[in-house]
């Protein structure tokens, strides 16, 4: 799921989305309810009308931006109270408060109200932090006013499988429409974040999607959906792009390299993107180095397009019983 934070992916417009073939997209609630508000989405028609969408939309439920914002919070039980980084005024965020601007802003999946603690921490904080996901998560549920948006409850735990298999079984026996892992991607190394997500995963009732918050390199979704995973967001492809980076065929290549300023070769010749069957590596480059604002939208699409290949591939090798063989330089051990 490409990352829309406030309501667009960015620098691609709708139209550009829809050819990458990307099905759905995230949104940031947090960030929305700060600006434009989520009265005026609603006022709007929604998400998808606001932005113009209309493929599925899941909102995050804020919980993973105002545990970041560590140095201007108070968590209690009752929820979170923060001072606006936009203009100081002090917000009070319960997870009763998130499902109602989820169920403003209208996308399809909302995500209950979790606390997500930082990489590292005390085991007791971890398990404290645990054990109040699962109250608000069970706050969520009764706040919850719309029967057209799918609730996720969100498995924390940290790095402590004990915590983790506790939390999947609790947020399981809820019967939910899905779940999403939550909790990594926040400084652990990678081999932690593997270990994680193997021993969570088949924990999860295998008949709904299971979510992996914040994970979108080529390694991580692969050996992810090798433990069961069926859903990631990330902000990498734009986050590159707007750095001049182009993902192909596994590898990132800087495209303000100057090897590519006389190579007027498509960036993928076997990619079927609007980016790689119209413009050269040389073009890319020029427009970097220019600072030309279109060099991100062409990257973006390429970038976003490159990933959605590469799960639709992976899809394809599962459905054929190729998948280990096909993708196993992603599989094993990093070098």
């Amino acid at each position: 799921m490409p990352v829309g934070t406030l309501a667009n992916i960015k620098t691609v417009t709708p139209q550009h989305l829809e050819a990458t073939g990307a099905e759905m997209v995230l949104a940031n609630t947090y960030h929305l309810h700060l600006q434009p508000g989520e009265d005026i989405v609603a006022q709007a028609g929604g998400l998808h009308r606001f932005m113009a969408w209309s493929g599925p939309i899941l909102t995050d439920s804020g919980g993973f931006q105002v545990f970041s914002l560590s140095e201007i919070r108070t968590i209690t039980d009752e929820g979170v109270t923060f001072r606006s980084p936009r203009d100081g005024q002090m917000i009070h965020l319960t997870p009763e408060r998130s499902i109602q601007i989820q169920n403003q802003l209208g996308a399809d999946v909302i995500m209950a109200f979790d606390e997500c603690p930082p990489y590292p921490a005390e085991k007791s904080a971890i398990a404290a932090a645990t054990e109040r996901t699962y109250d608000w998560l069970k706050r969520c549920i009764v706040a919850h006013e719309r029967s057209d948006q799918a609730l996720f409850g969100i498995v924390q735990g940290g790095v402590h499988l004990d915590l983790r298999r506790e939390a999947a079984a609790a947020l399981s026996s809820l019967d939910l429409p899905g779940y999403a892992i939550g909790g990594v991607s926040v400084g652990e190394p990678p081999e932690l974040i593997e270990k994680i997500v193997q021993a969570t995963t088949p924990l999860l009732p295998f008949n709904k999607p299971r979510y992996l918050m914040g994970v979108g390199t080529y390694r991580e979704m692969a050996q992810a959906i090798a433990a069961g995973v069926d859903l990631f967001d990330c902000v990498i492809p734009t986050r590159l792009a707007r750095h001049g980076s182009a993902l192909v065929s596994g590898e990132r290549w800087n495209l303000k390299n100057a090897r590519f300023r006389r190579d007027f070769t498509p960036l993928d010749a076997n990619c079927p993107c609007y980016t790689c069957q119209n413009f050269t590596r040389a073009y890319l480059c020029h427009l970097l180095h220019a600072h030309e604002l279109l060099a991100y939208t062409l990257l973006s699409i390429h970038n976003i397009a490159e990933l959605i290949q590469f799960t639709q591939r992976i899809r394809a090798a599962i459905l054929d019983d190729r998948f280990t063989t096909e993708f196993a330089q992603w599989l094993g051990p990093q070098d």
